[in-house]
């Protein structure tokens, strides 16, 4: 067969592909054997970092019959799409959006009624298009467009974006008939990695991904992985091998924690990664399925936790200190209103701490302002440490408020003991310490106020104890 005159006679980038088919029904060497003038000059002289089925590097000379890895690095989906088009002769029309690039590629791959003892033959097009114009009922069954719409429905009306997310998980984790599916986030600023929303199948005995260490720089190894595709696709031993070759510190951990098979795709927003999504010992028989349907929900799943991520960083900076870095009055004043209102609930026994710096204006008027805020941020830094799992709030210039949840009597007593004995043994910060503890019968209000009035009596003493700091009453007449 003339493959040339083939390849020729499409209008689109098209190469012609050769799939070596192998006695256990699977595949092994794919070569391009052909391409017409549109690929060719793609190939020598690439407009784009990658085009997929396309090459990277420039003046790069096209040799028929060149195995497909001299032109991109080796791509397991790009080589089940092969498969599935020359060997089991399904025709695949399907969407590609490269983790580089933001743009999409109509990805057409047509089985060649043709073959030459082992070898079997498909033609390779693509076409690059944009978001606005990628049409997904052409390129998509209507099973996954069905899932991919609820998922969107789910997560537009979600009040609660965690408890949603984490349905929807577990509702792909069903679709894919996996052990466990899991989304994590990537966080470059602290080099950590989150999970976000996990499903894992009742009795799995998968080891949980970050109960390894160094797993962010494993993460970070995936991207690597991943190269130029959109996804990594593991379905058998043959791809395991593949991994162990090219990535053997992530095989290492899946073959301890019992991996088989992984479908994963990054999680990428206006070009940047936020994290992976993956299905882990998936049904492999679905593998196309799960990868159309994985394809399009995590498109819409990342615009959904990039919006959710700006809402929280938002909240951050509306809620929070950003001279001492613990929550601010409009934070503790809707914390309040909602309890008070019956939005949320603190359960009894519960204590509340008020405290004040003391010799603060002595501080700004002797050294300057910004040693006053030095002091503040050491206050705030002393009740963090002191305070660790409860809420605390600068509630004015210099007073805190702290909210002590799920203590009991002693141990809130001896909080408030640590409190003092660090200021007793530190030069450097020094508080009027008031508190109420309510163990039955008792409003949040009320015990502010008590804790209040008794931060006042204590700030009395200290200043009795060291009139020279105090300037309250300076110019007054």
């Amino acid at each position: 067969m003339d493959f040339q005159k083939v390849a020729d006679s499409y209008y689109p980038m098209t190469s012609i592909l050769s799939v070596e088919k192998t006695p256990d029904g699977k595949y092994g060497e794919i070569r391009v054997v052909a391409g017409n003038k549109k690929y060719i000059d793609v190939v020598e002289h690439p407009k784009y970092e990658v085009v997929p089925g396309m090459s990277m590097k420039d003046n790069n000379k096209f040799v028929p019959n060149s195995l497909y890895s001299d032109y991109i690095p080796k791509d397991t989906n790009f080589e089940d799409l092969c498969y599935r088009a020359a060997v089991l002769k399904e025709p695949v029309h399907t969407l590609v959006h490269p983790s580089k690039l933001n743009l999409w590629f109509n990805v057409f791959v047509i089985p060649i009624d043709y073959e030459d003892g082992n070898l079997c033959y498909c033609a390779y097009s693509t076409q690059m298009t944009d978001a606005a114009h990628v049409c997904l009922t052409s390129s998509h069954s209507p099973g996954a467009l069905d899932e991919v719409l609820r998922t969107c429905i789910k997560l537009h009306g979600a009040n609660d974006f965690s408890s949603t997310l984490s349905e929807v998980v577990h509702d792909i984790r069903e679709l894919c008939k996996a052990e466990v599916c899991t989304i994590m986030l990537l966080n470059p600023s602290n080099g950590t990695c989150s999970i976000l929303a996990k499903s894992v199948r009742e009795k799995s005995t998968l080891k949980t991904a970050t109960d390894f260490i160094n797993f962010y720089d494993l993460a970070l190894s995936w991207l690597e992985t991943l190269g130029e595709s959109d996804c990594i696709i593991i379905k058998d031993e043959k791809d395991m091998e593949y991994i162990s070759r090219i990535n053997h510190m992530w095989w290492l951990t899946l073959d301890e924690a019992g991996v088989k098979s992984v479908v994963m795709f990054p999680l990428q927003y206006n070009g940047e990664i936020m994290g992976f999504i993956w299905a882990t010992n998936y049904d492999t028989d679905m593998v196309f399925q799960i990868k159309e349907i994985l394809e399009l929900t995590t498109y819409f799943i990342s615009s959904q936790i990039a919006n959710y991520n700006m809402v929280k960083r938002l909240e951050f900076f509306g809620f929070t200190d950003m001279l001492t870095g613990v929550q601010n009055r409009n934070a503790m004043n809707n914390r309040i209103t909602a309890i008070v209102n019956g939005e949320e609930y603190i359960s009894v026994p519960f204590g509340i701490v008020f405290t004040d710096l003391n010799g603060l204006k002595v501080m700004n008027d002797t050294q300057g302002h910004s040693a006053g805020d030095i002091l503040l941020k050491k206050a705030g830094i002393l009740l963090q440490e002191i305070f660790v799992e409860d809420e605390v709030y600068r509630a004015g210039s210099d007073e805190f408020v702290v909210i002590v949840t799920n203590c009991t009597k002693e141990k809130f007593d001896k909080k408030i003991q640590a409190l003092r004995a660090h200021m007793d043994m530190s030069n450097d910060v020094s508080l009027a310490v008031g508190y109420h503890y309510v163990s039955s019968g008792c409003d949040i209000r009320t015990a502010m106020r008590l804790a209040d009035e008794n931060m006042y009596v204590d700030k009395r003493e200290y200043y009795k104890n060291h009139p020279k700091n105090d300037r309250r009453l300076e110019n007054r007449d």
